[in-house]
C-alpha cells in the first residue's frame, strides 16, 4: 500500500510518500497549487504506483484551500482521507516531545497516520459534492445575520423618527409597515400625508387588513409624535428597508437551492418533524462543547427546539431532564445529543423517522 501525506497551503502543497512497510518512496517535495503542479504531483505518484486502489492519500481539513485539490484527487479515483488538524496535532505530539511543526514534518505525520490507520474514513465523492450544501447553508446563515442587524437598525431609526409607531403595530417588520416607512420615513411625513393616498398604500400592502380608520390613527399619532425630523435618518431608514428587501430575495433564492439539493439527496433526516424556521434562535447559551462547527450547533439547537414541540418522545425527554433540575437550555442540549444519535441512525440505516404523537 502506498501512503501519501499532503500538507495543504494557499499557494503550494508539501507531499511525502511512503509504503506500508515504512519505506520512504519520495522525500518531502513541494508542488504548486496550479494545474501544472497537480499534474506534477500525479506524475510523481504514478512513478511509484500503477494502481489507484493501492494508494491512500491523506490531507488536513483546511477549508477552501483544499477544495480544488480534493476535487482533483477524487476525479483521479484516489482514496482520500481528510483529517481534522486537531487529530494531526495530537498524533504529532504522541510521536515526539519536541514541538516540531513544519510543512514537511506535517506531510510526513499525515502519511504516518495513514500507516497507523487510526480510525480514518475515506472522503467520498458524495462528501465532496455535499460541500455545496454546507456552503449554501453557511451562506444563508450569514445572510440571515445581516438581515437581523438591519432589522435592529430599523427599530433604532423608528425610535428616533416615529417612536410611537411600535405601539400601534404587532411588529415593525411587516411588508405594510416597511411600505409605509419607505414612502413616509418619519412622523413628520405621515402627519402631512394625504389621507386617501395613505389609506390606499396601507390597504394594498396589508391585503386589506389596514383600512381608513387605521390610516387616521397613524396620521393622528404622527401629528402628536415626539419624533425628530432628520433628513439623514429618514434616508438611512429608506435605504435600510431596501437592503432588507434585497436580502429577503437572496435568502429565498438560497433556500430554494437548498431544498433542491435536499430533494435530490432524499435523506431520511427530512422525515424528522422539525418545522422549518428562518428566524434567529436567541439565548441558547448552554455550556457545551465549542469545538466543531458553530453553524451545525445553531442548526441542531434550532431543530431540537421544534422536534421537542412536534414529537412526544422528544417532548417527554426534555420534560424528564427539566424534572431533574436542569435549566431549560441545558435540558435542550441533552435533546440535541439525542437528536444527533437519531440522525446518525437514520443516515446509517436509511430508515424514515416514525413520529410519536
Amino acid at each position: 500500500m502506498i501512503l501519501v501525506g499532503i500538507d495543504v497551503a494557499k499557494d503550494k502543497h508539501d507531499c511525502f510518500i511512503m509504503n506500508s512497510d515504512g519505506e520512504i518512496l519520495a522525500k518531502s517535495f513541494t508542488f504548486a497549487n496550479t494545474k501544472e503542479g497537480f499534474d506534477f504531483f500525479y506524475e510523481r505518484l504514478c512513478s511509484v504506483s500503477v494502481s489507484a486502489d493501492k494508494i491512500k492519500v491523506g490531507l488536513e481539513a483546511t477549508g477552501h484551500y483544499s477544495y480544488n485539490l480534493l476535487g482533483f484527487l477524487l476525479d483521479k479515483g484516489l482514496p482520500t482521507f481528510v483529517i481534522n488538524p486537531l487529530h494531526t496535532n495530537l498524533y504529532r505530539k504522541s510521536l515526539s516531545l519536541r514541538k516540531t511543526k513544519t510543512d514537511k514534518v506535517d506531510s510526513r505525520t499525515i502519511a504516518m497516520m495513514l500507516l497507523s490507520d487510526v480510525d480514518l474514513k475515506p472522503y467520498s465523492d458524495i462528501s465532496y459534492h455535499n460541500e455545496n450544501l454546507k456552503s449554501l447553508t453557511r451562506y444563508r446563515f450569514t445572510k440571515v445575520q445581516e438581515r437581523a442587524k438591519l432589522k435592529t437598525s430599523i427599530s433604532r431609526l423608528v425610535q428616533i423618527l416615529f417612536p410611537e409607531l411600535e405601539k400601534l403595530v404587532p411588529t415593525l417588520h411587516m411588508i405594510s409597515i416597511y411600505k409605509l416607512l419607505e414612502e413616509y420615513p418619519g412622523a413628520s411625513f405621515i402627519a402631512s400625508a394625504h389621507l386617501t393616498k395613505l389609506t390606499n398604500l396601507l390597504k394594498e400592502s396589508s391585503h386589506g387588513h389596514y383600512n381608513r380608520d387605521t390610516s387616521l390613527k397613524f396620521r393622528d399619532t404622527a401629528r402628536n409624535s415626539i419624533g425628530s425630523h432628520m433628513s439623514a435618518k429618514s434616508l438611512e431608514l429608506k435605504h435600510t428597508i431596501k437592503l432588507i428587501r434585497e436580502l429577503n430575495l437572496e435568502i429565498e433564492e438560497i433556500e430554494a437551492e437548498i431544498r433542491k439539493m435536499m430533494d435530490s439527496m432524499a435523506s431520511p433526516i427530512t422525515t424528522i418533524p422539525a418545522t422549518y424556521q428562518s428566524g434567529k434562535l436567541d439565548n441558547c447559551h448552554s455550556h457545551m462543547e465549542k469545538r466543531g462547527s458553530r453553524y451545525l450547533r445553531y442548526a441542531l439547537f434550532n431543530a431540537a427546539q421544534k422536534v421537542c414541540i412536534w414529537d412526544s418522545t422528544f417532548s417527554e425527554y426534555l420534560s424528564k431532564k427539566r424534572a431533574e433540575g436542569k435549566h431549560y437550555y441545558v435540558a435542550l442540549s441533552h435533546a440535541v445529543k439525542k437528536l444527533v444519535r437519531v440522525i446518525c441512525h437514520l443516515e446509517r440505516t436509511g430508515q424514515p423517522y416514525i413520529k410519536t404523537i
